[in-house]
């Protein structure tokens, strides 16, 4: 089984004046009509072994998360609130505490939510290629 972790909290200063910290740049629609975190959900959408995405994001952003995940027919098995962002070792690490908590030992697939990817059917089909691997724990 592998458990979808999408890391959205970044601050959205490097794209100033379109991105800033209450609207950072994995909220706006960089590439095409949705937004890089909503390309993202609908990334991993399609992997067959994949459960509902894991969330991480700030808690000033939970609103914005579940609504864009909303608009794409995405409903998240959790969203996991950083009170401080500490960057992404401590936001893997609690995505890494929660689905150990639900009693099973997954195979994480970190996914940041302001990555741009082109060739998605290569995306999944190299995730489906690996996955094996990560699971036996060859990786």
């Amino acid at each position: 089984m592998i458990i979808p972790v999408i890391l959205s909290g970044g601050s959205g200063t490097r794209l100033w004046p379109l991105s800033r910290e209450a609207y950072p740049k994995q909220f706006l629609p960089l590439v095409d009509r949705r937004t890089l975190l909503q390309n993202t959900a609908l990334r991993i959408a399609g992997l067959a072994d994949a459960t509902a995405p894991l969330v991480v994001c700030n808690e000033e952003h939970r609103f914005m998360v579940a609504e864009q995940l909303r608009a794409v027919g995405i409903q998240p098995a959790a969203v996991i609130l950083e009170p401080v962002g500490r960057n992404t070792a401590p936001a893997v690490a609690v995505a890494a505490l929660h689905a150990q908590r639900e009693g099973t030992d997954p195979t994480l697939l970190i996914l940041p939510a302001d990555h741009v990817i082109a060739d998605v059917e290569g995306f999944r089909a190299a995730v489906r290629q690996v996955a094996p691997h990560a699971e036996a724990g060859r990786l």
